[in-house]
């Protein structure tokens, strides 16, 4: 059953090629649930993972939800059509409870499953719209994802030559959109390597790299094949 009334069919064909975690950066879930069921607010989202651990199921998967917005992820608009969105209870600042985390280590196996999504699908929101939106943000733990096998994470290797040429081109290879520079540092150390400051440096080329060459291998592509 459909709790929220916010969604529709996917367009042209489309199904879930992604999973993109979003917070709710509300202050409880209550408020998040009337938000993401108010058909004033036109957003939704599949699931809702409250901070005690309980899933709540707003939208069936086979159907569009609301939740990604303008945005694109590996040359491709429409997120909406071609993701599963799933909301955090957790006000950004806070750090992410453990039922919580518990609880979308329980709920991302099955999903990936049934829609055959690998780990490089599963973004965050700041991901695929930076710029525009910073969640699930720099308390999540991806890297905890990354140890089940739920998403990806950089391994401790050296850094590389400082090549801001090949960090783009890795950086597009791996997904993220087509950004001005400093905004697609942002992006990537967002995602991989939050706290660190200063321009572009070996080791964001070393992880982006990898990142890319772990995609590619994933999709069967070569890299930067999805922007040639």
């Amino acid at each position: 059953m459909t709790l929220s009334p916010n969604s529709g069919p996917r367009r042209d064909g489309l199904k879930p090629e992604l999973v993109v975690i979003h917070y709710t950066a509300m202050a409880d879930c209550a408020a998040a649930l009337r938000a993401l069921c108010d058909p004033a607010r036109e957003v939704s989202a599949h699931y809702l993972i409250r901070r005690d651990g309980q899933v709540v199921a707003l939208v069936d998967e086979a159907l569009r939800a609301w939740h990604a917005g303008a945005g694109e992820w590996a040359g491709r608009g429409d997120v909406n059509s071609r993701s599963i969105g799933i909301e955090l209870d957790n006000d950004g600042a806070a750090p992410f409870a453990a039922p919580l985390m518990d609880a979308l280590e329980g709920l991302l196996p099955g999903i990936m499953a049934r829609w055959a999504i690998a780990p490089h699908g599963v973004i965050g929101h700041s991901c695929m719209a930076p710029g525009r939106k910073i969640d699930p943000g720099p308390r999540f733990d991806w890297q905890r994802l990354a140890r089940q096998g739920l998403a990806l994470w950089p391994g401790s290797q050296a850094a590389s030559p400082r090549d801001a040429a090949r960090f783009r081109t890795d950086a597009l290879a791996y997904g993220f959109p087509d950004l001005d520079d400093a905004l697609l540092l942002r992006a990537m150390r967002l995602r991989f390597r939050h706290g660190a400051e200063g321009p572009l440096d070996g080791r964001d080329c070393a992880i982006m790299a990898e990142m890319a060459a772990k995609a590619s291998s994933a999709s069967g592509l070569e890299p930067g094949a999805a922007h040639a």
